[in-house]
């Protein structure tokens, strides 16, 4: 008898759970980045604000933002007590809104917004997005 005779059985191929399980990961992240950026995009509520425009400012290290206050008055309740002023923080998604409101400060502006559930840090410090300003006489 011959005992040359060589086994050739071909080695049958497993996948590879490595990359099984980082293309899994990789889908995964995909998804949970593209629905936290759905969720910062979506708008919260929508509104207006009036009130003594305090502030503009440019602000960040890395990322520039337009940043703003505005005084919304205080109010009198008629026996002398008078609440006292609150302060809304905004931010400015567009250059041409912030030069409108570094113009306008100092005066009695309406600012129409959009509240966001969660911003980017590169979007600016606050929720709330003025993209509209008005002038008030």
């Amino acid at each position: 008898m011959d005992n040359t005779s060589q086994n050739t059985t071909v080695p049958t191929k497993k996948p590879n759970k490595l990359k099984k399980w980082a293309l899994i990961s990789l889908l995964g992240l995909i998804v949970i980045w593209f629905i936290y950026y759905f969720i910062c995009g979506m708008a919260y509520s929508e509104g207006t604000r009036s009130g003594i425009l305090t502030k503009v400012s440019k602000k960040g290290y890395v990322f520039k933002t337009y940043e703003g206050e505005l005084i919304v008055g205080g109010l009198n309740q008629g026996d002398g007590a008078i609440l006292p002023a609150t302060v809304f923080k905004f931010s400015v998604p567009e250059k041409s809104v912030y030069d409108k409101l570094e113009a306008d400060q100092g005066k009695k502006v309406v600012l129409h917004y959009k509240q966001v559930i969660k911003n980017f840090f590169w979007q600016g410090e606050t929720d709330y997005f003025v993209h509209k300003v008005s002038f008030v006489n």
